[in-house]
């Protein structure tokens, strides 16, 4: 029999939500996807010992405030967790803009190029790199710009289809529309549990799919943050999903029938819109769930890279006792 996994590989490109280098070798997902939270995982594996010696000792190297050195450092360390990552699968890899940059389009911008040249330095060309930025009006935006530059991005931490629209219209590469993030505060709001068919995130994600499908937006839809293979089941058929390693092993010991849910060729009778930020702003300002929970994947993406900087601050201070 053919696990579920295989049969999802034939209808959407599986990526792998994860920093466990084992877990992709494993797994063999096309893509991967990390944020601070994942950098920060894998970091503390014996794995990147090395690595944290070496961003440590050219840390030592730099001029300047310590505390933009060590930002630089846990970029650095950042940089060589997806650099490992490259090596492992055959497509892109993502990395996340600082999540304390979320509302300043210039310095996102200058993150994310500096991201491209530290790849670079390492002999990664871009095109195998995700910029992964924060689906804020300002991240939006310099993603608009990254897209003119040649520089794909992901637009990430997005729960509404004000989002997906301005992402649109910014001719951004993907979007990564979070599903257990929006089931969480749909169960924690209403105290109601929901089936696959009925999960609020699920349904956000198909509505988003439809509508880019049925006015011919190129943008892909790699949906994210599951908390249930019915979740996956259910999206089955989405250009693409990141998936975290525990899903995929349950998918892949799971035989059953899997059947496809999304189609490309699926009709919306939603026309084509665009937003300004001004309609922008007053959409997600009407959308509690969208806005709450935005704010609270930037909180702790930040809380993570202030984890991370904590770490590299400690590092650099036993290597100069």
């Amino acid at each position: 029999m053919t696990s579920q996994l295989d049969q999802l590989r034939d209808m959407t490109t599986v990526v792998a939500d994860t920093g466990d280098m084992e877990a992709v070798e494993r797994l063999k997902p096309v893509d991967c996807t990390t944020n601070p939270s994942i950098v920060l995982k894998a970091l503390g594996t014996p794995m990147f010992a090395d690595a944290i010696k070496e961003a440590v000792a050219w840390g030592k190297k730099q001029g300047g405030n310590p505390e933009a050195v060590s930002s630089a450092v846990a970029d650095r360390l950042a940089v060589s967790v997806g650099a490992a990552l490259v090596k492992l699968v055959p497509g892109r890899v993502s990395t996340e803009v600082d999540a304390d940059l979320s509302f300043d389009t210039e310095a996102s911008l200058a993150k994310a190029r500096a991201i491209i040249a530290a790849y670079k330095d390492r002999g990664i060309d871009q095109d195998r790199i995700l910029i992964k930025l924060a689906s804020t009006w300002e991240g939006i935006r310099a993603a608009e710009v990254l897209q003119k530059e040649g520089i794909d991005c992901n637009l990430t931490l997005l729960f509404s289809k004000a989002q997906a629209i301005a992402c649109a219209d910014a001719k951004v590469f993907l979007i990564s529309p979070f599903v257990g993030r929006i089931l969480d505060w749909y169960k924690k709001s209403t105290g109601k549990d929901y089936t696959a068919e009925e999960d609020p995130g699920v349904i956000s994600v198909c509505e988003i799919y439809n509508y880019y499908k049925a006015n011919d937006i190129k943008t892909i839809v790699m949906g994210a943050s599951f908390r249930s293979a019915g979740e996956i089941e259910a999206l089955a058929g989405c250009d693409r999903l990141t998936i975290s390693p525990n899903l995929l092993d349950e998918l892949a010991k799971d035989e059953g029938k899997l059947e496809r849910k999304l189609l490309p060729d699926s009709r919306n009778p939603d026309p084509k819109v665009s937003v300004d930020e001004k309609t922008f702003r007053w959409m997600m300002n009407e959308d509690a769930m969208a806005t709450e929970k935005l704010a609270e994947g930037i909180r702790a993406f930040a809380k993570d890279l202030g984890t991370l900087r904590t770490m590299v601050q400690k590092e650099m201070q036993l290597a100069a006792a």
